[in-house]
């Protein structure tokens, strides 16, 4: 019986248990006890009859293993979990209060991060409810020319990022079921702008606060409860919204600004055609145009893409941050005039094939991109001009440089080798919005050198508008560091006319 069985199979595939793709069969092995949860969904999948819905259903499973929630419990000083979910009451206020009750009773009431992997908790129920009302809303939406490739990309997705999985689609649909109306009425960009209007009148954007429990990202439902976040949150908000309506969208994550500190997240959305609208609901001036220059911008895919650093490369050895994704492609160039850099590096240190572009942000070097390593040098594609950067390795955990700063320019980069052999007496003057010298206030003059070695320390004792520093090497990067400082200081380099240019 068993050789006749094993003759079927072989003449017969498709009476073998495993009918799908490489990909999905890959994940399902991965999903372990939960594999008849997503079985279950590609089974219902394929009886729909649409074949689009089994192919929806495969790129979302074949995709789903690289994809997280973030979330946390509270538990006692025992480590016993305690019971409490803030959307099981009416508002925050409420939601508080009954918190507050608990750590009363649990003084040593902690925040316990959590990950849950979505191939081994999402329910085959869950998936085919957002397929059936993602295709809702996609045959049903006023763009008209979503291929189906786009829908699977931007509006299939059950989640953005790495917030929990909430039962969303059909309260933001209803929520926002007014905008295929301003669409009609008052076309696609004016739409948006509409919606940015709704936006203010009850979603506060928070832009220093930062969350007292460790939540990277809110839910779907959380977003609509607490009615704040910061500028992730307000991004996801707006792929939500947009989704729920049929509409493509997906954010766009800024890791770190090349000329300022921190970094943003903002959005695009499709219209007709897939014509890109970029849109940042958060800011107060709601315009397409970045007003600073971003180290990267990356915009986030549910799909792997092939060619990002973490496709090929352990995400363990990765600098933490997005470039350990794997769902994401650059879009730098469509915000901002760009070039590729060819940096020299240093005689190696390091067996590493790998090295990254950091920028300075926070007064630290931030990795933001990647580089092979090829005969002694590498090249950064599509890095922002008049900017500038140290290429580094990454090993055990720390950043080393392999290469001089340098400044890039429009036909050719400037590399900043510190000459030591040749230095000048700089005059640093006070520049408006940049820098005011403060009485009582200590200033240390940095170049950098494979670290930043100091030069020289000034007090200001009385009110001065300018100060006098000796021995500064040429074609350096400097940094004038204040006692006082908030870490906003910009490194900034002086041409032989005196000119001071800050990056």
């Amino acid at each position: 019986m068993r050789k006749h069985l094993k003759i079927l199979l072989l003449l017969f595939p498709f009476l073998t248990q495993a009918q799908h793709p490489v990909a999905v069969e890959t994940v399902l092995k991965k999903a372990g006890t939960n594999r008849a949860e997503l079985e279950k969904a590609l089974e219902y999948s394929n009886k729909t009859g649409d074949p689009l819905k089994l192919k929806a259903m495969q790129f979302l499973i074949a995709n789903m293993d690289i994809h997280s929630s973030s979330d946390y419990y509270w538990e006692d000083a025992a480590g016993q979990k305690i019971e409490y979910n803030e959307l099981s009451y009416s508002n925050t206020e409420e939601a508080k209060k009954a918190l507050t009750a608990i750590q009363e009773k649990n003084p040593e009431l902690k925040a316990k991060p959590i990950i849950y992997q979505d191939i081994k908790t999402i329910t085959g129920d869950y998936l085919i409810q957002n397929l059936e009302r993602a295709f809702t809303s996609w045959k049903a939406s006023t763009i008209k020319t979503t291929s189906f490739i786009d829908f699977c990309e931007y509006i299939l997705p059950y989640r953005v990022s790495t917030e929990q999985i909430q039962d969303w689609r059909s309260i933001y649909h209803e929520k926002f079921k007014w905008i295929d109306e301003k669409i009609h009425s008052k076309g696609f960009k004016s739409a948006l702008y509409y919606l940015k209007g709704d936006y203010d009148t009850w979603f506060t954007t928070t832009w220093e606060e930062a969350r007292k429990e460790p939540l990277p990202r809110l839910g779907a439902s959380q977003l609509l409860f607490r009615k704040e976040g910061p500028c992730p949150d307000i991004a996801d908000l707006g792929v939500f919204t947009m989704r729920s309506q049929g509409i493509p969208a997906t954010v766009n994550v800024i890791p770190y600004w090349a000329t300022a500190t921190g970094g943003h997240f903002m959005n695009t959305v499709f219209g007709d055609t897939m014509q890109a609208y970029n849109c940042d609901f958060g800011s107060k001036d709601f315009g397409e145009n970045l007003k600073r220059e971003p180290a990267k911008v990356l915009r986030l895919t549910y799909s792997k893409q092939a060619e990002t650093l973490a496709s090929f490369e352990d995400p363990s050895h990765i600098p933490k941050g997005i470039l350990q994704q794997q769902n994401y492609i650059d879009v730098t160039k469509d915000f901002w005039e760009t070039t590729d850099v060819t940096c020299p590096l240093f005689p190696s240190i390091t067996t590493s094939k790998v090295v990254y572009a950091t920028t300075f942000n926070g007064l630290s070097w931030r990795p933001f991109w990647w580089g092979k390593v090829d005969k002694g040098q590498t090249i950064f594609n599509s890095i922002c001009k008049e900017t500038v950067l140290i290429p580094q390795y990454f090993s055990d955990g720390k950043l080393i440089p392999a290469g001089a700063p340098v400044v890039v320019k429009d036909k050719e980069s400037k590399v900043l080798l510190p000459d030591l052999l040749h230095t000048r007496d700089l005059v640093i003057a006070e520049a408006d919005k940049y820098l005011r010298f403060k009485i009582g206030v200590t200033y240390k003059l940095f170049y950098w050198d494979n670290g930043w070695k100091l030069i020289d320390t000034k007090r200001v004792d009385n009110q001065i508008t300018s100060m006098l520093f000796t021995k500064v090497p040429e074609n350096a990067l400097l940094l004038l560091l204040s006692s006082d400082s908030k870490r906003l200081e910009r490194p900034f380099i002086v041409d032989n006319e005196g000119n001071r240019t800050w990056f």
